[in-house]
């Protein structure tokens, strides 16, 4: 992969001219390269980790990953119905696997009820899903290559008489 790629994905927050000086290249190749890979859809957009544990409120998202089964539909194969799924609200990331599981899907729903009318309602009934298993995340310890920090504990000592 390209140097200005690679460091683009580690930190979409650096500016061209920060990666012109670390690869000792023209600001202006730089920032022709990062134009012409956003137009060519290699840069599809700018993220931002955010650690939702230390802004967590009473009413956050729910998170689950589902392992989904499917059978391909002729001449189409897995597209078209990943295309279905993945284009509902709740579906954050869909994934093509190989092993047991066809599609991998990364769902946020308000609370649990949510994510599990979304899985009977929606996903389950479709013509081509044969099976589903939902796995709800308890805690994020690292996400895309960032180690997450962690709320600290009451680390009192319970007293007992």
């Amino acid at each position: 992969m390209d140097e200005i790629l690679e460091i683009l994905e580690k930190n979409a927050h650096i500016t061209a001219e920060e990666i012109a000086k670390m690869l000792k290249k023209n600001v202006n190749f730089v920032k022709k390269a990062i134009k012409k890979y956003e137009k060519q859809g290699i840069i599809l957009g700018y993220k931002t980790i955010i650690n939702k544990e230390l802004v967590r409120e009473d009413d956050s998202e729910v998170r689950a990953i589902i392992e989904v089964r499917i059978t391909p539909q002729k001449d189409v194969g897995f597209d078209k119905i990943a295309q279905r799924i993945y284009s509902f609200p709740e579906v954050k990331s869909c994934y093509l696997l190989s092993g047991t599981y066809d599609l991998l899907l990364v769902v946020e729903g308000k609370n649990i009820h949510t994510v599990s009318n979304f899985v009977a309602e929606k996903l389950a009934p479709l013509e081509n899903v044969r099976g589903t298993t939902t796995h709800f995340l308890l805690k994020k310890y690292k996400e895309d290559g960032v180690m997450l920090k962690h709320k600290e504990e009451n680390k009192r000592i319970a007293i007992s008489y």
